[in-house]
């Protein structure tokens, strides 16, 4: 179980989980049963930037700031793109190395005032960087955003599903949208799907959450009905969107890495219990 601190080691660490961060990279040691990631300080960096995560097992774990100019890795080991890591190490060792990735990137950010360009400094007991000069705290930037699934129909249900303008080739989502200032969370999956899609939706229930580091997202989702309205398009971020039976999906996540897939992957349960 991994616990969440900030607590500062107060001797010997011993074996730990090292979380070193590149350029959207994890370095882990190559071996024969998979990659996974170092369990004692590498010689390749002096005095380099370390984030404090927490424990998982009675280790320590840290995230480390690793110069975005260093080449090369130490004999062993390889730098493997966050995204391309899942599936090849346990699910909580990605989790923690996109957490390490967004406190590092946070770090790297926020080394001076936003408001009169000091230097800052850690801020003691909390997450956060402090300005002495004037006193301004920056937190780590996290952006909620809303992803939902809508769906419409009782026995033959549909699922809307969309192609975003992000997406390469023909490949389908669920709507998603980043939360705006004064606005709740069910008011963002009402507006989102309205402006995205042009359709109403009532019945907005919550699914589930999850941190997304690329780069600073954390997406919580929801399923809603369809009240009303045809499909109008948002051209600028839409390329189609459709109804679609569970026999009969288009290119689209289930399960995997995503909430996105999770959604998708629970409706497809559903259907399948009702046959």
């Amino acid at each position: 179980m991994f616990e969440a601190h900030m607590r500062t080691p107060d001797g010997r660490i011993g074996e730990a989980y090292w979380f070193y961060v590149r350029r959207g990279e994890i370095l882990v040691v190559v071996g024969d049963e998979g990659p996974r990631i170092p369990s004692s300080v590498e010689s390749m960096l002096e005095n380099p930037v370390t984030h404090v995560m927490g424990h998982l097992d009675d280790k320590w774990v840290f995230g480390v700031d690793v110069p975005l100019d260093l080449e090369g890795a130490p004999e062993g080991h390889e730098w493997t793109p966050l995204r391309q890591l899942y599936g090849k190490v346990p699910e909580l060792h990605w989790t923690l190395a996109g957490r390490a990735e967004q406190l590092v990137n946070w770090g790297r950010t926020h080394q001076f005032c936003g408001r009169c360009a000091a230097a800052t400094e850690p801020s003691p007991g909390e997450r956060a960087r402090l300005c002495p000069a004037c006193g301004l705290l920056s937190y780590p930037r996290l952006s909620p955003a809303t992803i939902t699934i809508v769906t419409r129909g009782g026995a033959e249900e549909e699922v809307l599903l969309a192609h975003g303008r992000q997406f390469p080739g023909r490949f389908y989502s669920a709507l998603a949208g980043f939360v705006e200032p004064g606005e709740s969370l069910e008011e963002c999956v009402v507006r989102e799907i309205k402006e995205e899609v042009g359709i109403d939706v009532v019945d907005v229930q919550y699914f589930g959450s999850q941190p997304w580091p690329f780069p600073h997202s954390l997406m919580i989702g929801f399923r809603a009905r369809y009240a009303g309205g045809d499909l109008v398009l948002q051209e600028e971020e839409i390329v189609d969107a459709g109804w679609y039976r569970a026999d009969d999906l288009p290119p689209c996540p289930r399960g995997g890495m995503s909430i996105a897939g999770w959604l998708i992957e629970a409706w497809l349960k559903e259907q399948a219990a009702k046959a």
